[in-house]
């Protein structure tokens, strides 16, 4: 059986998602744009010296092509449900 991973996505503005590790909200990933060639980036919120940065995060900001690629990336992350109600 698969592992889940420690992260999770949680629904902000179209576009823009807060990075939960283990519950705790450590990193923005925000779209550059709503046009086909648009990145994504996902951003640590804390400035941390290299060795205290979570994995897979060696600098403080990452660009991917497409948000399944940073899923993958973030161990295969999944999407909260954007109901304010729902559990973490």
């Amino acid at each position: 059986m698969k592992k889940a991973s420690e992260y999770k996505l949680s629904p902000l503005a179209p576009g823009s998602y807060d990075i939960l590790l283990n519950g705790v909200i450590i990193a923005s990933l925000v779209r550059s744009s709503d046009t086909d060639n648009a990145t994504w980036t996902a951003e640590l919120l804390a400035d941390l010296p290299p060795e205290e940065r979570p994995s897979p995060f060696t600098e403080m900001e990452h660009t991917f092509g497409s948000l399944e690629e940073t899923l993958q990336w973030l161990g295969d992350a999944e999407i909260r449900d954007a109901d304010p109600h729902s559990k973490i």
